[in-house]
């Protein structure tokens, strides 16, 4: 076969057109990643060129490039050549929102990350918008997070907006490409290049994960220095002793969720007001079962009760970004989420 595929000669690159024409779309994708845009440009004018091909040429074509492969590398896929490939196929501001899109903020599609972009953001967003697009946004995304933006919305407009959805039919494919297109560019690319973390907040998160002994030393040595600074981090530190902001099926779901010998050592070291809180989220057998096993624990290391509170603090923290439960930021504002 390869023998008769040589009564027509194709050049390098010729063979490397009817390879690309013969692969699944996938895995052309892959290879066009990792060329620059000239190479691009010549390859797709000679597949445009080719013509009919006959079988014997492609499987030809074929078995060379796998004589090639077996002494040389492999293909690999990178962000700078995926950004190049697109730089090179689209616009500018299209291949921008894409890499944008594909980096952030967290979630797969972009309603899933409308879902972790804070709520007064979108907010603020949508109460320029018309209601009919609010409708179809708050539709789309986790109910929880509509409700709150609802209440961040004018009340004349945000009752339109529930009107609209009480009486909205299936949205045409059309319309939501539309509402879709709309959210990508001006808000979740403007949203990328103006979202800059709080240095104070990386700081607190940093913070929380010190023991005790060595979050004090730091605390102690940086109010020596920025006193200010020091205070706003401790008012973003999230600690054990902070539960106490969890309402009761909070209390309820983060007992589903830890380790019972952890909740155990971290109850011996805590405030009574906090030991209460779980205790009284628990039926009266495992309640009793739990003072039972806090006073059979005896002494205990300060180490050990600060690592199984920061354990839990870690899992209601997970909890909370998982939107299952919801811990207050601040003694009078219930509304913020700490994730």
């Amino acid at each position: 076969m390869a023998e008769r595929a040589r009564d027509r000669s194709f050049k390098g690159i010729e063979k490397a057109a009817i390879m690309m024409l013969s692969l699944p779309n996938e895995l052309a994708l892959k290879i066009f990643a990792m060329l620059d845009a000239d190479e691009i440009r010549e390859l797709s004018t000679i597949m445009m060129n080719l013509g009919a091909i006959k079988s014997m040429y492609v499987d030809a074509t074929m078995v060379d490039f796998v004589n090639e492969m077996s002494s040389t590398g492999s293909l690999v896929g990178s962000v700078d050549s995926t950004e190049r490939l697109l730089a090179a196929a689209l616009s500018q501001e299209k291949a921008d929102s894409i890499m944008e899109e594909i980096r952030g903020p967290a979630g797969r599609t972009l309603w899933d990350k409308l879902n972790n972009v804070s709520e007064d953001l979108l907010a603020s967003f949508l109460k320029n918008e018309y209601p009919q697009t609010v409708a179809v946004v708050l539709s789309r995304i986790k109910p929880i997070n509509a409700s709150r933006i609802l209440t961040l919305l004018p009340d004349s407009f945000a009752i339109e907006v529930v009107q609209r959805m009480l009486n909205m039919e299936t949205v045409r494919k059309e319309i939501m490409s539309t509402v879709e297109d709309t959210l990508r560019h001006e808000f979740m690319s403007n949203l990328a290049r103006g979202t800059k973390r709080d240095t104070h907040e990386l700081v607190a998160e940093i913070f929380n994960n010190f023991d005790r002994s060595n979050e004090s030393r730091f605390m102690r040595s940086l109010e020596e220095k920025n006193v200010e600074a020091a205070e706003r981090i401790r008012s973003l530190m999230f600690t054990f002793d902070d539960l106490a902001k969890l309402d009761n099926t909070g209390i309820q779901t983060l007992l589903r969720s830890v380790d019972k010998q952890k909740l155990v050592l971290a109850l011996k070291g805590s405030s009574d007001h906090i030991k209460s809180l779980f205790l009284s989220n628990m039926s009266e057998r495992a309640s009793k079962l739990m003072e039972d096993d806090i006073k059979q624990l005896g002494m205990v290391r300060l180490r050990d009760v600060e690592e199984a509170q920061s354990t839990i603090v870690l899992t209601a923290k997970n909890l909370a970004s998982q939107n299952l439960i919801f811990i207050a930021s601040g003694k009078d504002d219930g509304d913020q989420l700490i994730g």
